[in-house]
């Protein structure tokens, strides 16, 4: 079996000083190794934060273009752009041929990828068998849904079965203990899942033998987001209540620990494979209390409130995509929306109109109970806890520094930062060395 030139692993948002906290209690062996071996670096990428989200950052990391210069600002919004990614360049310029599994706002656009899963949010064409594509289409919907932890008849069943014909036996007894501990750990739903993508990347890097591929996971992101003041490396004052996660859980560390595991089991399957670890930026602790809240149906939702629309779509977390069919109608669902207020003034909504699409973020930030009251073009409306589920109290935040590890490099060689409009271009020196 031959095997890649090299593998880049896009761990998202992963603090990596955290990680080496942890590595350097014993807990996590791959990453200490690796650290000890080869260090790490920093990489840099936009000033303002507002433009610190990952689905900038990795559209960054791909083309090697800044924010300024590809222009995409909302997660799917690479639909609609046409420049080009790291992938195909390799295929273009040298005659590579690479996968990528579930990279954040990226499209296939190469003419013979070895495979291609996009993330759950992105519309973009899916390169893989009939049995990959199903699973890809389960694990939309359960992502679509984690904050009702709803998931269909149907994705249960497409789960299931991409567990029996993916899972890798090495891995069954993890398998076991996340799901038997989901209960009273919801995180490790998120586990689960980047685990399983990191079996499928092993099963399609084994089909296809690509020159060069890439996996991306979030759980770790997520749960930065939800849990970060667990940690016992978090030393601040903010602390989360009992009835959120039990004090004595430290989820961070749980997903540290999956990815030692993944880190360890392809260096050990690809021993030969230069591995590089990209985060795109990193997370830092939120010190404020802050709510997230989802709408538990978006076009039901939208309907009952008046709001003109031809279709929305879910995004990440509290955001949606509502298209409408002028501009005309978009300038009415934007006034809509914009008008919902909470009983404190605050608005209900951020609302970003480009035309004849609006990007909505759910963006009340305090909690939402039987007691709220909110008012929609002066009108008293009640009942709004019906209408959302409760995603997460914030706890960590965005932070424009990522960080950066190449197997390839020994510790001396590396520069103290770089920006991370580099990355495609130290991917093209490596692969085509």
């Amino acid at each position: 079996m031959s095997a890649p030139r090299l593998l880049l692993l896009e761990l998202n948002e992963v603090n990596v000083e955290m990680v080496a906290a942890y590595a350097a209690d014993g807990t996590l062996p791959n990453f200490r190794a690796l650290l000890d071996d080869h260090g790490f670096c920093k990489t840099s990428s936009e000033a303002e934060y507002e433009n610190l989200e990952p689905w900038i950052q990795w559209v960054t990391a791909h083309t090697g273009l800044t924010l300024r210069d590809h222009g995409v600002f909302r997660l799917g919004d690479i639909a609609d752009a046409d420049f080009e990614q790291i992938w195909e360049r390799l295929e273009r310029e040298y005659g590579l041929r690479s996968g990528a599994l579930s990279p954040m706002n990226a499209r296939n656009r190469a003419d013979d990828p070895a495979f291609f899963v996009p993330d759950p949010w992105t519309d973009a064409e899916i390169v893989a068998e009939p049995a990959v594509q199903r699973l890809f289409e389960a694990i939309r919907q359960a992502v679509h849904d984690n904050s009702s932890r709803r998931i269909t008849a149907g994705s249960a069943v497409s789960l299931v079965r991409g567990l029996l014909r993916f899972a890798r036996p090495a891995n069954y007894p993890t398998y076991a203990r996340l799901l038997a501990g989901a209960l009273r750990a919801p995180w490790n739903e998120a586990l689960l899942l980047d685990l399983l993508l990191a079996d499928l990347f092993v099963v399609e890097i084994d089909r296809t033998r690509p020159d060069f591929a890439s996996l991306f996971v979030n759980a770790a992101a997520h749960i930065q987001h939800h849990y970060f003041f667990n940690s016992k490396h978090y030393d601040g004052e903010q602390q989360n209540p009992d009835w959120y996660v039990a004090a004595a859980a430290d989820p961070v560390h749980d997903a540290y620990r999956l990815y030692d595991r993944i880190l360890g089991q392809l260096r050990q399957r690809y021993p030969h494979t230069r591995l590089m670890l990209a985060t795109g930026l990193h997370q830092v602790p939120h010190e404020t209390t802050t709510y997230y809240w989802r709408l538990r149906d978006h076009a039901d939702f939208l309907r009952r409130m008046g709001v003109p629309f031809e279709a929305v779509e879910p995004r990440m977390s509290r955001d949606f995509l509502v298209t409408c069919r002028d501009e005309e109608e978009a300038r009415a669902a934007t006034h809509r929306l914009g008008g919902a207020r909470a009983h404190d003034g605050a608005p209900l909504f951020d609302v970003d109109n480009r035309g004849s699409t609006l990007f909505v973020t759910l963006s009340y930030p305090r909690d939402i109970d039987e007691q709220f009251r909110w008012t929609l073009d002066g009108t008293r409306r009640l009942d709004f806890e019906r209408d959302v589920s409760f995603v997460a109290i914030k706890n960590g935040q965005h932070d424009g520094t990522g960080y950066f590890l190449d197997t390839g490099l020994r510790r001396e060689e590396l520069p103290e930062t770089f920006p991370l409009t580099q990355l495609p271009y130290r991917i093209t020196e490596a692969v085509t060395a």
